[in-house]
């Protein structure tokens, strides 16, 4: 990548940000994080898949619980019967490698019962999905970044929840196992590499000592303002006012997803 700290951190802010004095290699590989949606057909082969699941093992995981799996769905018919349960997503299909991430609450049931001859009554509280979902989410962005560094791109893939029990129908998952999101990695098409997304200002989300709302206002003002300009210079339509105001504007904006509560107990997750 070789790209500056100013030039990271403008792409990433806008201009105005004061580039921080600390630098390296890996932040400059989290500044330099973009969504791939274009894929060349190349493979990715097991060494890659192996590298990329040690660096999710390697992501922090409460109590070394490790509450969580995941599938690799290479087969070009899955990979297009889960595109279509995600909303008909082309480059789920075009990916050589989907990932579909667990929240996974089997195991520890497994061996709390089987082994150590426990109800596992504790995993029915919303405490123990909590840290399923917190697990999974972990142990996902350590394997994107991973896959990053070596030169791939993903994108994650929130439609996995849109019609979640199909979803764990395809995959043969057992009660008690959640696919949370999916995560589409591939070697990226040349010449449509996606540009960086400007962010937040960090004063919108940055608080000293205590939270306080009410001065985000002014902050998300002017990130409407870089954001229409990124939209416009990539064709794209406008407003992350809107679009946020598009997803909880109303249940239609949630795709699905309003039935999440009953899917999850479905699939055997008491949340007590």
């Amino acid at each position: 990548m070789s790209t500056t700290a100013e030039e990271s951190y403008r792409l990433r802010y806008g201009a105005g940000f004061e580039v921080p004095g600390e630098w390296s290699a890996v932040l400059e590989q989290q500044l330099a994080h973009r969504s791939v949606r274009g894929y060349r057909a190349e493979a990715v082969g097991d060494e890659t898949l192996a590298a990329l699941v040690a660096a999710a093992q390697s992501a922090p995981t409460s109590g070394n619980l490790q509450l969580w799996s995941v599938v690799a769905v290479r087969d070009d018919g899955r990979r297009a019967r889960l595109a279509e349960l995600a909303g008909d997503q082309q480059f789920i299909v075009d990916a050589p490698l989907l990932l579909v991430w667990l929240a996974d609450l089997a195991r520890a049931r497994q061996v709390t019962t089987e082994i150590g001859s426990a109800t596992a009554e504790g995993a029915d509280f919303v405490e123990a999905a909590l840290l399923s979902f917190i697990d999974v989410a972990l142990a996902a962005q350590n394997a994107s970044l991973a896959a990053e560094s070596l030169g791939l791109g993903t994108v994650f893939v929130g439609a996995i929840r849109n019609r979640p029990l199909e979803v764990a129908e395809e995959l043969g998952l057992p009660p008690n196992v959640f696919p949370v999101f999916g995560l589409t990695v591939g070697h990226p098409e040349l010449g449509n590499e996606a540009a960086v997304k400007p962010r937040l200002p960090q004063q919108a989300v940055l608080h000293h000592e205590q939270y306080a709302l009410e001065p985000q206002l002014a902050h998300v003002e002017a990130y409407e303002e870089l954001l229409n300009a990124f939209y416009a210079t990539a064709g794209l339509p406008g407003s992350w006012v809107k679009r946020v105001a598009h997803r909880f504007g109303s249940v239609a904006g949630l795709k699905g997803r309003e039935h999440l509560r009953g899917a999850l107990r479905t699939q055997g997750f008491e949340l007590r």
